[in-house]
């Protein structure tokens, strides 16, 4: 009898590495910078509109999230926003791009564990050299048999990758922290979808969990996802 499940997907940011928690800190830095223009509730809104409308055009990643605040800073000063506070902004972004990568618990562990027995794809949405860069940084690159970066993550984009880099989706298994990219487009495209919640969830990547399908699972953290795994296997 053939093995149940042969390939493992794997988000990156937030599943493998910390990385909202950096967006959040920038987010703050430039609310401060605007507060002489906004209250802090008035500035995240707008900032999330512009992410919202942005997505489309730059995609998902650190560049995007940039022009998104100097696109905010511009129109809630109705342009009369200081060129210094446009610097401090690019400056904050560039930090961003040199922050150093900081493994999530048991990230290592797992994938190396599971890398014995069966076929890794990473699959991760972002900027190219971006996601690149974490991936070089994070030591876990020569762990995975295949990496995937695409520019949004929907059924067909699993219906892809596990068809060309393991047996297809319905004997795959994908883990990630968003409900909306990494769990349910994987389950619609007929694979296991793993929910590992992260401590900061962005507003754009929210939905509602499928609780009541039977190929839905959730953990804490990836410490428990060997065993997880070798039970479905």
């Amino acid at each position: 009898m053939s093995q149940k499940i042969t390939t493992i997907g794997f988000d990156a940011d937030d599943t493998l590495w910390q990385n909202e928690q950096f967006f959040r800190l920038t987010q703050d830095l430039f609310y401060d910078l605007l507060k002489d223009y906004a209250d802090t509730d008035h500035l995240a809104e707008r900032l999330l509109q512009s992410e919202r409308k942005n997505l489309g055009q730059y995609g998902f990643g650190i560049k995007g999230f940039m022009l998104s605040m100097i696109e905010t800073a511009i129109e809630v000063t109705d342009r009369q926003v200081p060129v210094d506070v446009i610097q401090q902004i690019i400056e904050a972004g560039q930090e961003m791009l040199r922050h150093p990568i900081h493994l999530l618990p048991h990230a290592q562990d797992a994938v190396e564990a599971l890398g014995r027995n069966f076929r890794l794809v990473l699959i991760t949405k972002g900027d190219l050299l971006d996601q690149e860069r974490k991936l070089a940084q994070s030591g876990l690159g020569e762990m995975f048999d295949a990496v995937e970066i695409v520019a949004d993550k929907t059924p067909e984009t699993y219906i892809r990758a596990f068809m060309r880099h393991g047996h297809g989706p319905d004997r795959a298994i994908m883990v990630g922290n968003s409900m909306k990219s990494d769990v349910v487009p994987a389950i619609e495209a007929g694979g296991w979808g793993v929910h590992v919640p992260s401590t900061f969830e962005w507003e754009v990547e929210k939905a509602d969990a499928p609780v009541d399908h039977p190929r839905f699972r959730v953990l804490e953290d990836l410490g428990g996802l060997q065993g997880l795994v070798s039970d479905l296997a």
